[in-house]
């Protein structure tokens, strides 16, 4: 039992090591606290890994991805345009001085990271490896492991996400986050709807997105900051 519970452990972590869930949670670290985001993260991963040796140990069946793949593109696109939301006048972190975000975000940060992560990590890549070690081995173990593994790459991307965060403005968090979520999501859904385009396909045009979303916000502001460099002028002049 212990040599599967560290055969899934090893092959958990080395899965998740630079996969999109790993980029996520150190995405949601520079945005919540980095409890909640681990703690979010341990429930997806025992409930997600708990379907795996299920479905790997006791059906031998798969679950639908497409189907799947849709909701996880759904969520990420969604909790994008919401935080880059955040950035549109009026909304920006310095326009209200007095609002308390941490706070706040506590109370949704949970439920946002917990729903995300485990839309994204049905049908993914560590999904079936953890469906195919527990067609040959204890699903018992096999769940303890691959927990333990998601968690540990987990903990190591909010780890690096709460180290660069301290460094960095919290406009500058919101935007990267905003247009990573975006990417993530459009790069779920192009792998789902155009399979055929293939990895570097669907990275590339999975860029589209953001970087429409970028421009459109770049514009918004430009537009509402307009007139009140106008204004300043006007008044320099009267002067």
């Amino acid at each position: 039992m212990i040599t599967t519970i560290l055969l899934s452990f090893g092959a958990l972590f080395l899965a998740e090591l630079g996969d999109k869930s790993q980029l996520m949670a150190l995405t949601f670290a520079l945005r919540y606290r980095w409890w909640v985001v681990l703690s979010a993260i341990t429930v997806a991963s025992i409930l997600v890994n708990l379907i795996a040796v299920g479905v790997g140990h006791f059906l031998g069946a798969a679950l639908p991805t497409d189907l799947i793949a849709f909701f996880a593109a759904a969520t990420l696109i969604a909790v994008g345009l919401w935080t880059l939301r955040e950035l549109l006048p009026g909304n920006a972190p310095e326009d209200d001085a007095e609002t308390v975000a941490p706070q706040t975000k506590s109370r949704s940060a949970f439920l946002v990271v917990l729903s995300a992560f485990l839309l994204a990590e049905l049908g993914d890549r560590t999904m079936f490896a953890t469906m195919a070690l527990a067609t040959k081995n204890g699903w018992i173990a096999v769940w303890i492991g691959s927990v333990a593994g998601m968690v540990a790459a987990g903990g190591l991307a909010i780890l690096i996400g709460v180290t660069v965060g301290k460094h960095i403005p919290e406009r500058a968090i919101a935007l990267c986050s905003g247009l990573l979520f975006l990417y993530f999501g459009a790069v779920t859904l192009l792998g789902a709807l155009a399979p055929e385009l293939g990895t570097l396909g669907n990275i590339a045009l999975g860029a589209v997105l953001p970087a429409a979303a970028g421009a459109v916000l770049m514009l918004v502001r430009r537009k509402n900051s307009a007139p009140a460099t106008d204004s300043v002028v006007e008044r320099t002049l009267a002067e």
